[in-house]
């Protein structure tokens, strides 16, 4: 079995060098720490606006040098990053915030090319300075920028080391817009109202406030399929507005208005069209003036009413709340290990209980088996493998466990299902697995992802699921990955097939990885990079991105369903998907 990677590499003869560096460090700062407000005094209303706030970064070299001891206002604690560019540090400020200066104290590990940015959202960055020629120590920068979050982006480092910060200080004034014409989101979770609102079995809860929740999984739809339709939101207070994102089901409006209006009664168009193509539709170079924005729809696409996932506002103004910042994007190649299993144990051992849940159970997609909790279908194998054993049973009835929920004790087919829901779950980074899938008619392996919110009531596919693995035994030379969300899933599901013509899957092991982050996922095969959804592409062309959110990992090998059929006469039993390693890097 190979061995999964440690968290800090050995680095001989370093540990004097780094002794005596701290402490050389620590006397400059203190020094420093008397000379900075004489040598560069900074504007009388700012003040330290990132100490104790909340923090991320990309890595760490390991837990005893964590993002947060950057900003504890201890000079003797650190934030020290992998061994690898970029990197990068980001603290949540809390809200808006006018960004003056920023003081840097370095590591020995500093960075000779690195970035200060802003983001409203903890997604979209704006420089506010950028250097090739760093010289490490204090620096004390003096910049203009405007955003709720402040990070330190590091390209190109000093050593061979990572990047290390003993203090990230972000000093400004509270308040202020963003750059880039000053605008923010004006929309979040504001007051919304509608012509008409649909709450039955066609569509339960599709409410006007569903446009504006920054929920790309909930939506407002009318009740009423006729013209004209409508729907609009209170800013708060007057507002300008500069860009509207309309991200539309498939009940779209080919023709429609924005409109803005100081009472809510009287509207001024400053958008129309005729030629409205639905899905993410993003109007800008808007300018109108108003507390009031509505969608008003005058000719649907189809038969059906009017429906929105997403209705998003932006300029300047207004009441904004600031919507929930994005999980920290990780830097690919990623290199932290967060979460591995190796399944090193004795021959006939149960999974770690401390990583993995057994799932018994009927399957569903009309599947055929029954998942088990027994170990003759879901074992370790002595030799460094899981094993999930699909197994023809000899006497239904007799060998099978009652199922919880209908009482039948008759079954057919058994095999294996595991989850580390409750024990793992991640948003964003590098997930691969090596398997060697079963290959016959009838079987369906799969190693794929379900958002962690359907453990919590969220029916699929609003929760969202990514197939980083799946194969069907009809189709032995082929593997697909797919991702399903509600505009976009079963047979609908957007992926791709990776071929090897010719060759069966079944035959050897292979490695199936996805690498993912806020704006794209990337499958890969063998380290072939096969398939590379784009977030603005899919929101575009096919429907909502509803990945921005904790999933937990799944192992399976189904029996029949809709997609690979029955087994048939062909259909050799028991057939194994055997699992080498698991590993999640961020």
């Amino acid at each position: 079995m190979t061995t999964a990677p440690t968290g800090a590499a050995v680095r001989p003869q370093r540990h004097h060098r780094r002794v005596l560096t701290r402490l050389l460090t620590a006397l400059a700062l203190a020094v420093g720490a008397l000379l900075v407000p004489f040598a560069s005094a900074a504007p009388a209303a700012e003040s330290l606006l990132s100490q104790n706030k909340p923090v991320v970064a990309t890595s760490a070299e390991n837990v005893a040098f964590p993002a947060t001891a950057a900003v504890d206002g201890n000079a003797g604690t650190r934030w020290s990053s992998t061994f690898s560019d970029p990197q990068s540090i980001q603290v949540d400020l809390g809200a808006t915030a006018t960004v003056s200066r920023v003081v840097l104290q370095w590591e020995a590990a500093y960075a000779t090319g690195f970035k200060l940015q802003t983001s409203p959202d903890g997604n979209t960055w704006t420089d506010i300075y950028a250097t090739t020629t760093g010289t490490g120590g204090t620096q004390n920068l003096t910049v203009n920028g405007t955003g709720r979050y402040v990070r330190m982006y590091g390209t190109a480092r000093a050593t061979q080391y990572g990047y290390s910060l003993w203090e990230f200080q972000v000093y400004g004034t509270p308040g202020g817009t963003n750059p880039g014409g000053g605008d923010v989101q004006l929309s979040y979770n504001k007051p919304a109202f509608a012509s008409t609102s649909q709450n039955d079995g066609g569509c339960g809860n599709c409410l006007p406030g569903k446009a504006v929740d920054q929920d790309p999984a909930t939506r407002w739809a009318t009740s009423a399929w006729s013209d004209p339709a409508w729907i609009y939101i209170d800013l708060g207070a007057t507002a300008t507005i500069h860009k509207v994102i309309l991200q539309w089901d498939p009940a779209y409006a080919t023709a429609y208005k924005l409109q803005v209006s100081n009472d809510a009664a009287n509207w001024s168009d400053i958008y129309s069209t005729t030629t409205g193509k639905g899905f993410k539709e993003t109007v800008s170079n808007l300018n109108g003036t108003g507390r009031y924005v509505r969608m008003y729809g005058t000719t649907r696409v189809s038969q059906y009413g009017y429906s929105l996932w997403e209705f998003q506002v932006f300029g300047t103004g207004g009441a904004p709340v600031t919507p929930p910042a994005l999980p920290a994007n990780p830097a690919f190649p990623a290199t932290r290990l967060v979460f591995s299993d190796e399944f090193n144990g004795t021959n006939g051992t149960a999974p770690d209980a401390s990583k993995w849940t057994t799932d018994p159970g009927a399957g569903v997609n009309n599947e055929l088996e029954y998942y088990t909790t027994g170990n003759k279908n879901l074992y370790q194998d002595g030799t460094g493998n899981l094993v999930l054993e699909a197994r023809k049973e000899v006497t239904p009835g007799s060998s099978c466990p009652r199922d919880p929920l209908s009482g039948s004790t008759t079954c057919q087919y058994t095999s294996g299902r595991i989850n580390t829901y409750g024990h793992f779950d991640f948003a964003y980074g590098h997930a691969e697995a090596r398997i060697k899938v079963t290959g016959t008619q009838g079987l369906w392996p799969a190693f794929w992802m379900l958002g962690s919110n359907f453990k919590n009531g969220t029916a699929w596919p609003y929760s969202g699921e990514i197939d980083i693995m799946e194969h069907v035994g009809k189709v032995a030379d082929s593997v697909y990955s797919t991702l399903h969300a509600p505009a976009y899933n079963g047979g609908g599901g957007y992926g791709a097939p990776y071929t090897l013509a010719g060759q069966d899957f079944a035959g050897a092991f292979h490695t199936y990885a996805v690498d993912w982050d806020s704006t794209h996922m990337t499958f890969y095969v063998d380290g072939n990079a096969f398939f590379t959804v784009d977030r603005n592409v899919l929101e575009t062309t096919r429907g909502p991105w509803v990945y921005d959110h904790p999933f937990y990992l799944i192992l399976n090998n189904a029996v029949g369903g809709d997609w690979p059929g029955a087994p048939d006469a062909s259909t050799v039993f028991p057939q194994k998907m055997l699992v080498d390693y698991v590993r999640v890097y961020q």
